[in-house]
């Protein structure tokens, strides 16, 4: 009975620090379940429809993290570790420049303020995405 009961508090316990890792790395900005839990979402909702797939409005994909690196027709949109340089921070927060703002996304209100320090925090600890598919 012993042996049972120490069994089963060891499969308890590593279940509890299975989850716990698991939770960890979706809150770890730096891991890229934090893109999947938390960043993919924002993009897919706010994003996704002119900058996914087949569509590549201004010349920008955000399927990968290649895509952002290399950007659109006007230069990179992400700058891993530094938000401030990112140009899709830039746009998110409708700060683009007064003759030609791109706001993003377009003709929609701005992100809620945690969506884009969520989209902030990514990029401050490097912009971890899974890897491309191969084709």
């Amino acid at each position: 009975m012993t042996s049972y009961l120490t069994t089963g508090a060891f499969l308890a316990f590593c279940a509890l620090a299975w989850n716990a890792t698991a939770v960890a790395a979706r809150d770890d900005q730096s891991k890229t379940e934090y893109y999947t839990a938390k960043v993919k979402p924002i993009f897919d909702a706010n994003c996704a429809r002119c900058h996914s797939g087949v569509n590549h409005r201004g010349g920008l994909n955000i399927d990968t993290r290649e895509a952002l690196l290399k950007g659109g027709h006007t230069g990179p949109a992400v700058v891993p570790g530094d938000p401030a340089k990112s140009l899709l921070v830039t746009l998110i927060r409708h700060e683009g420049p007064a003759d030609d703002p791109k706001n993003m996304p377009p003709n929609k209100d701005m992100l809620s303020d945690s969506d884009i320090q969520t989209v902030e925090m990514w990029i401050k600890a490097g912009a971890a995405m899974p890897p491309a598919p191969v084709q």
